[in-house]
C-alpha cells in the first residue's frame, strides 16, 4: 500500500476512536481506559484486556463544568465530560495515575460522575529512582492488578507480563525509528500526529507492524525539502487546525517532547528476574518530563540537545493552558533556548480552542525570518 493511501486510513482511525472501542467490543474484547500519562499498560495487556487511551478531545465542556472550577486543564475536563456523556461506555474500568493535581481529581471526581466505570488509581511515587521509591511503585501495581481483577474478571500472571513487556519494548523501538525517519522525510505534521494518535486505540502489537510498514516507505520515499524544522514541546500536539498551520507554513517536526507522543517511548522495560520488578525500574529509569519530580531540571539540557542535534531552528512550547508542571518549566526553557541562540515560540494550546490565528500568526512571522 502507498503511503498516502496508508496515512489516509490511518488519519481516519485516528480520528475515531470510538469505532476502534466498539470493534474490540464486538470482538468479545474486555477494554480499559488508560489516562494520562505512564499508566502501566503492560499490566493491562498482560492481562488479556485492550488497553486504550483517555485523552478527551476537542471539545466544548458543559457536565464537566459541575465538578471542576474554570482554571483545570481541559485534558481532564474534557475526559470526564466524555465520561459523563457515555463515550466510553462498554469500558471495563479506567486506571488514572496520580502524577498532577489535575489527574488526582480527574480520579475523584470519576468515582461520583461516571458510576457505571470503576476507578482504578495508580498512585506513583515523587522519589522514584530510590530503591524505596521502586518498591512504592511496585505495591502500586500490585493495587492496579488487583483493582483489575476484581473489575474484569481477568487474571494477572508474571509469565504474560514478562510477553507484554517485550510487545511493549518492540512498540518503542518502531516509534523511536519512526520519529527519527519523519525528521527529515516528505510527510506532513499532521500525518505525523496520526500514528502517534493511533497507538492509544489500538493493541501495541498490531499498531507496531503497521508503523513497520510505514518506517519502510518513508525509508525509500522522498526527503523533505525547503522547510523549516523545529522541536515541538508539551502535553499535546493533536489538534488539526493547529497541525494545518505547521503544514501550511513548511513547518517541519524533527523531534518532540510531547507527553502524548515521543515522551512515552524513550524508555524501555529493563530485563530483569521479575518482570514486575522490571516495569518499576522502568519508571524509576524515566527522566526528563514535567511530571516527574527532577530538581536539577534535566530536561532543559535535554531539549537542547535535541534541538541541536536534529538541527532544529527554534523549540516550539505548546502550552496547555493551566497546566501547571509545563508552565513551571517554561522560564528556564526560554532562558536555555536565548543562551544557545535558539528561538523559541510559546503557543497556548486548550481543547475548547478553536481558533488559532493567533498561533498562525506568530507561526508565520517565524518563518519569513527564513
Amino acid at each position: 500500500m502507498a503511503a498516502n493511501e496508508l496515512f489516509a486510513q490511518l488519519h481516519e482511525a485516528a480520528q475515531t476512536p470510538r469505532k476502534q472501542l466498539d470493534k474490540y467490543l464486538a470482538e468479545g474484547r474486555k477494554v480499559v481506559a488508560v489516562a494520562p500519562v505512564y499508566t502501566p499498560q503492560e499490566i493491562i495487556h498482560s492481562m488479556g484486556l485492550v488497553p486504550m487511551g483517555a485523552w478527551g478531545a476537542d471539545m466544548e465542556i458543559n457536565e464537566a463544568k459541575k465538578y471542576y472550577p474554570a482554571f483545570i486543564c481541559s485534558v481532564m475536563q474534557t475526559i470526564l465530560e466524555l465520561g459523563i456523556k457515555g463515550e466510553y461506555d462498554g469500558v471495563s474500568a479506567i486506571v488514572i495515575p496520580s502524577l498532577c493535581d489535575s489527574l488526582k481529581t480527574l480520579g475523584q471526581n470519576w468515582k461520583y460522575a461516571v458510576k457505571g466505570i470503576p476507578f482504578v488509581p495508580m498512585t506513583y511515587p515523587q522519589n522514584r529512582k530510590p530503591a524505596y521509591g521502586v518498591k512504592f511503585t511496585r505495591e502500586g501495581y500490585l493495587r492496579v492488578i488487583r483493582d483489575l481483577e476484581t473489575a474484569t474478571g481477568a487474571h494477572f500472571s508474571e509469565l504474560a507480563l514478562a510477553r507484554s513487556n517485550q510487545i511493549y519494548n518492540e512498540h518503542n523501538a518502531v516509534m523511536r525509528e519512526f520519529a527519527e525517519l519523519a525528521a527529515d522525510a516528505e510527510i506532513t505534521a499532521l500525518q505525523r500526529s496520526d500514528v502517534f494518535k493511533l497507538a492509544w486505540f489500538m493493541l501495541p502489537e498490531a499498531h507496531t507492524e503497521i508503523v513497520r510498514h510505514i518506517n519502510g516507505e518513508l525509508k525509500k520515499g522522498p526527503k523533505a525539502e525547503g522547510k523549516v524544522g523545529v522541536l515541538v514541546s508539551g502535553i499535546l500536539s493533536d489538534s488539526p487546525s493547529l497541525l494545518q498551520i505547521f503544514d501550511d507554513n513548511g513547518i517541519q517536526v524533527v523531534f518532540d517532547d510531547v507527553a502524548h507522543e515521543s515522551r512515552q517511548y524513550r524508555t524501555d522495560v529493563p530485563q530483569m528476574a521479575h518482570p514486575l520488578d522490571a516495569l518499576a525500574q522502568k519508571f524509576a529509569d524515566m527522566d526528563c518530563c514535567t511530571l516527574l519530580y527532577d530538581k536539577d531540571k534535566k530536561r532543559v539540557d535535554y531539549l537542547i540537545e535535541q534541538a541541536k542535534k536534529h538541527d532544529a531552528r527554534a523549540v516550539i512550547v505548546l502550552m496547555t493552558k493551566f497546566c501547571d508542571p509545563e508552565e513551571f518549566d517554561y522560564v528556564p526553557i526560554r532562558r536555555a533556548c536565548q543562551t544557545a541562540g535558539l528561538m523559541n515560540l510559546n503557543i497556548e494550546v486548550d481543547r475548547q480552542m478553536v481558533n488559532y490565528e493567533q498561533a498562525n500568526t506568530m507561526i508565520q512571522a517565524f518563518k519569513e525570518m527564513f
